[in-house]
């Protein structure tokens, strides 16, 4: 990746988002926050940035990042990245403000309506879970397991902490503590090699 940012040729820019959220993955979040000032549009600049306050619980500063980065990609006319920065959007704002994310989930169904973004999708059905956090029954862990199988089966396991990470809330707002230390070990489980960890 970094030859590619270096060669500064075409896919310079995925390579410089690419290093940055490798730094991220890997939780070196001082080296992805550094990155950050150096990228631009084509870089992704404000969805990388929100993708580092997010796990740091910055939940207003990540969801105006991801708000930026939507409001960008209509500028530049990108519906793809449009619908990425507004799944991503509902699924901050669920942590925090569950009546606003019920409208950015609605808004990110209709961005993605059109277009074919598996991942994207199965980000849409994780906002989905954490807006349902604290419900009774097992419809989020029943929902939860089969999106765990179907982002395994699709090759985007680097979801399954993030599905957890929905679970252990879902669990927490329930006040279901073994139920959110098996959950907690399963997230342990999932970030072992120290990626999301």
């Amino acid at each position: 990746m970094r030859q590619v940012a270096d060669a500064d040729g075409r896919l310079a820019p995925r390579g410089r988002r690419g290093m940055a959220q490798l730094a991220r993955i890997r939780g070196d979040f001082p080296a992805a926050l550094a990155a950050v000032p150096t990228l631009g549009w084509k870089d992704r600049h404000h969805r990388v940035l929100a993708h580092i306050r997010f796990p740091h619980g910055d939940i207003e500063r990540a969801a105006a990042a991801f708000e930026a980065a939507r409001t960008e990609a209509e500028q530049h006319d990108a519906p793809g990245e449009r619908a990425i920065a507004q799944t991503l959007l509902a699924l901050v704002t669920d942590f925090a403000d569950p009546l606003r994310a019920e409208d950015e989930l609605a808004l990110a169904h209709q961005y993605l309506a059109p277009l074919d973004q598996r991942a994207t999708v199965l980000y849409a059905q994780v906002a989905a879970l954490a807006r349902d956090a604290g419900t009774e029954g097992n419809i989020v862990t029943d929902r939860a397991t089969v999106l765990r199988t179907e982002s395994t089966v699709a090759g985007l396991p680097w979801l399954t902490p993030l599905i957890e990470t929905t679970v252990a809330f879902h669990h927490a707002v329930r006040g279901a503590h073994d139920d959110l230390t098996a959950t907690i070990d399963r997230l342990r489980q999932a970030t072992a090699n120290g990626d999301f960890a």
